[in-house]
């Protein structure tokens, strides 16, 4: 990868005038600054963001925090982010905090350093003190908030949906696994979830789980452990829900006949289990963008109206669940 002192060494000038050339800082004769940016091109020299922030107290850093790159969601969500972010000029720092504050503390320090300009969290801690005093402007993403602009999908309604929908093929002992309980959007499905089956009167049972991918299969075998006659599953996210898929294969038991499945993201492998996966779909390349914009309008001191974004979700069909004969 070339550095400025290639560059500064091909155009046969000092890499104090290459810097100049660059930054747009001090005179560079015409005839200099044509041959600076001819060994740019040839060399393929992109400039340091980092280095370019800290010399014109400006930078185009954008930090992004994911609360686990392993599973599928988020790095949809990132797609969403980066795309947006690019097309503007902007680039990102993507810190991957593993559902750990102390983690999600040192990707704050470090983005500090880098001199960021913005920041979008998809945080998964309950109490957010810790970005209170930013000295620039964020969005939560996959998250609400009261205090800071967030960008969400609408878990009241997956949740209603996902209950809906079991009920409705005949599920007659469902559990409802709810997700961490720290998280605003877990709880929104959960509600949504339990008001459903509270009045269409169905039994259900609780378990409080993780999104975490590494949890997922212990989840599933305690799923079965404590409630072996359950018969419908409202999972907190596809990633437990492929793993209680595994688990009733490994039990023997025939999907959708004698369990049915829903789960919630709609990741992009949800499709390729077998049988494939109904789920709920947020629209995360979209909440992304959406978080994108809303954090560029922030940072150019643009009045926003509204800070908090909700956006719809809707049912997957796909094999996990029986059909359903519905009226027109």
């Amino acid at each position: 990868m070339a550095t400025i002192k290639d560059v500064a060494k091909k155009a046969g000038v000092s890499v104090a005038t290459v810097s100049r050339a660059i930054n747009g800082k001090g005179y560079v004769h015409e005839d200099t600054r044509k041959q600076i940016d001819e060994a740019i091109r040839e060399l393929n020299y992109k400039p340091n963001e980092v280095a370019r922030s800290l010399f014109n107290k400006k930078s185009r850093l954008i930090g992004l925090i994911l609360p686990d790159i392993r599973n599928p969601f988020f790095p949809e969500l990132a797609r969403g982010v980066e795309d947006e972010m690019q097309e503007h000029g902007f680039r990102l720092i993507i810190g991957n905090a593993d559902e750990k504050l102390e983690k999600e503390l040192d990707y704050i320090e470090t983005f500090k350093q880098n001199n960021v300009i913005g920041l979008i969290s998809a945080s998964t801690n309950e109490v957010l003190s810790h970005y209170d005093n930013l000295s620039f402007p964020l969005v939560l993403l996959d998250r609400t908030s009261v205090e800071h602009p967030s960008v969400y999908a609408n878990g009241l309604d997956g949740g209603r949906l996902a209950a809906k929908e079991l009920v409705s093929r005949g599920c007659k002992r469902i559990s409802v696994l709810k997700g961490p309980v720290e998280t605003q959007t877990a709880r929104d499905r959960f509600k949504g979830a339990v008001d459903e089956l509270y009045t269409a009167n169905v039994h259900f049972d609780v378990m409080t789980t993780s999104f975490a991918f590494q949890e997922a299969e212990y989840w599933a075998k305690e799923l079965f452990s404590k409630y072996p006659d359950t018969d419908g599953v409202i999972a907190s996210n596809d990633v437990v829900a492929a793993a209680v898929l595994h688990e009733a294969h490994r039990l023997g038991k025939q999907i959708p006949e004698d369990l049915q499945i829903i789960g919630y993201d709609d990741i992009p492998f949800s499709q390729f289990l077998y049988p494939p996966l109904s789920t709920i779909r947020q629209p995360a390349y979209d909440m992304g963008r959406e978080a994108a914009k809303l954090l560029i309008k922030l940072m150019d001191g643009k009045k926003v109206e509204n800070k908090n974004i909700l956006l719809p979700v809707q049912f997957i069909e796909r094999q996990t669940t029986r059909k359903v004969e519905r009226d027109d």
